[in-house]
């Protein structure tokens, strides 16, 4: 009866290590399957993360994109707007000799004379005007650093600060934009 006993133990010791060591296979198997969904939890997490990166970045691209187009378009309208400006900066001399050539006509020139250069002057400067181009003539404004350029100050008691007491060259502006400023002598008490 020793005999069976101790068999007997030895097969219950078998099936015991048998069954913990099914024990340990199921838990590996529950710790892998446990790892595998972890694994394609993360895999899920990281392909959201990705694509919410993506749409972050064609987001940014349009809004680029867009701004770059805006850009462009005014880009454009400005070279639409004041591409004569070089081409005013060529004629203002010329404009400025005509008013030369009025102020300083001699006695004995003709009125005709005369006439014709106060026409030319007129004509030219009327089509300067369709192109938006116009003089500044600031006649009792005051100075403006902008649009004036002091040659010279002068004192007058009857005058206010920072007026504009002599014009001694317009100025020219296209649009909005000042081409030349006008040359004046500002009063300085």
């Amino acid at each position: 009866m020793a005999k069976k006993q101790k068999t007997k133990d030895k097969s219950n010791s078998e099936d015991i290590s048998v069954t913990s060591k099914e024990i340990i296979d199921d838990g590996e198997i529950q710790e892998e399957a446990t790892d595998s969904i972890d694994k394609d939890v993360d895999e899920a997490e990281n392909e959201e993360e990705r694509i919410q990166e993506l749409e972050e970045a064609l987001l940014r691209s349009r809004a680029e994109l867009d701004n770059a187009f805006k850009r462009n378009t005014a880009d454009i309208e400005k070279a639409h707007k004041y591409g004569v400006e070089r081409l005013l900066n060529e004629l203002l001399p010329v404009v400025d000799n005509l008013e030369h050539a009025l102020n300083n006509f001699s006695n004995d020139s003709t009125k005709e004379d005369k006439e014709g250069v106060e026409l030319t002057l007129k004509s030219f400067e009327s089509a300067l005007d369709k192109f938006g181009i116009r003089p500044i003539y600031p006649v009792n404004e005051q100075f403006d650093p902008v649009k004036h350029e002091a040659v010279m100050t002068s004192k007058d008691p009857k005058k206010e600060n920072n007026e504009i007491e002599n014009i001694f060259q317009r100025g020219w502006e296209l649009h909005d934009r000042v081409v030349r400023p006008a040359r004046v002598s500002v009063i300085k008490n």
